[in-house]
């Protein structure tokens, strides 16, 4: 039974994985027509495509790097993900301060997360505040 569940998880993945290629392409197509055409000039709009292209592609590189690491979904494209969305919604939805104050403090969040992840034991000093006990 796992191994039937592997193989459907592994084909939706693919599947997934070639609608946001298309969804990239489709975004790349409206990036060039957004930059050639003359009559809009909304530095917001510009932006905001931007970051969707960005979420396309790390999505794609979070499938890429789930059969390149043995199934197996790394944390800090997660992260990654989740900080490339808040940025989005900062520079597209920043009408209200109390929300926009929100999405930094989410993004904050995410930052420590990523540091904590990224602090291994191996990497850790010895007087590191977590790890000292008191005698």
């Amino acid at each position: 039974m796992p191994k039937i569940l592997q193989y459907l998880l592994n084909t939706c993945l693919i599947v997934l994985a070639i609608l946001l290629s298309y969804q990239l392409l489709h975004e790349i197509w409206e990036f060039i027509r957004l930059v050639l055409s003359s009559e809009s000039r909304d530095y917001k709009l510009f932006l905001a495509n931007i970051l969707i292209f960005f979420l396309y592609f790390e999505f794609l590189t979070m499938i890429v790097k789930y059969f390149k690491e043995d199934y197996h979904f790394p944390l800090r494209y997660f992260l990654y993900i989740g900080i490339t969305a808040m940025l989005r919604l900062i520079i597209v939805e920043h009408e209200h301060p109390i929300d926009t104050l929100i999405f930094s403090l989410v993004i904050l969040v995410l930052i420590v997360c990523y540091f904590i992840i990224n602090v291994t034991p191996r990497d850790r000093p010895k007087n590191f505040w977590l790890s000292q006990r008191k005698e």
